[in-house]
């Protein structure tokens, strides 16, 4: 009889039946840690080799035990694992391998480059020019990105970027300076919402330089 738990059930010449159980997250000591992979040694004594972003290596370095969220590709010649420090970076990293074109390396590459929440904006607001910046990811290949997770990211990246409930005097005049360069109202908003909701004190020279630079 085929297991009744098993998230992938496999079955072999003999018409028996195994299970192969997909790994939620890993839990255990640093071994290893470079900017690229880290192994991890769990209390059972097995190490596991991950691939890992920029961002999941800045929020681990220095730590002697750590937790990561993981990913796993398996093929018929290997069994790669991904970790993550956050679920979300885990599903930003599973909505781009889903799009067309874009591999796990490729994925790693964008969230390493644009991070979490900025990647998020990107991608919702369109914009195209922040995504061809990045090695190895072409005009077709940042036009599909856009085109295929714009609409699946957009109400988690309006709330990520939703104004502050006090809109301060340096809010507004930053905002003004922005749309007299010429910048939408809406995607400035949203760039000094995030600013804002970090540093509330923020300057407002410093706000429109830091602005400019996610625009």
């Amino acid at each position: 009889m085929r297991p009744a738990t098993c998230i992938f059930v496999v079955q072999t010449m003999e018409n028996a039946y195994f299970c192969i159980t997909m790994i939620e997250y890993i839990k255990g000591r640093v071994a290893t840690l470079n900017p690229a992979a880290v192994t991890i040694e769990t209390n059972n004594g097995v190490a596991y080799l991950l691939n890992i972003s920029l961002p999941t290596y800045t929020a681990i370095e220095g730590k002697e035990e750590i937790k990561l969220y993981v990913h796993e590709k398996i093929s018929e010649d290997a069994w790669t694992l991904y970790g993550f420090s956050s679920e979300r970076e885990r599903e930003l990293f599973k909505a781009l391998i889903g799009v067309s074109g874009v591999g796990a390396a490729t994925a790693i590459i964008i969230l390493s480059a644009l991070q979490g929440d900025e990647l998020a904006f990107v991608i919702s607001s369109g914009d195209d020019k922040r995504l061809k910046a990045i090695k190895g990811i072409g005009a077709k290949t940042a036009e599909r990105i856009i085109v295929d997770l714009r609409n699946k990211i957009k109400s988690t990246a309006d709330t990520l970027f939703q104004q502050p409930t006090l809109r301060n005097e340096a809010f507004d005049e930053a905002l003004t300076a922005l749309q007299m360069l010429g910048f939408d109202k809406k995607h400035s908003e949203k760039a000094l919402s995030k600013l804002f909701a970090e540093e509330p004190t923020l300057k407002v020279e410093i706000a429109i330089k830091k602005a400019l630079s996610m625009m």
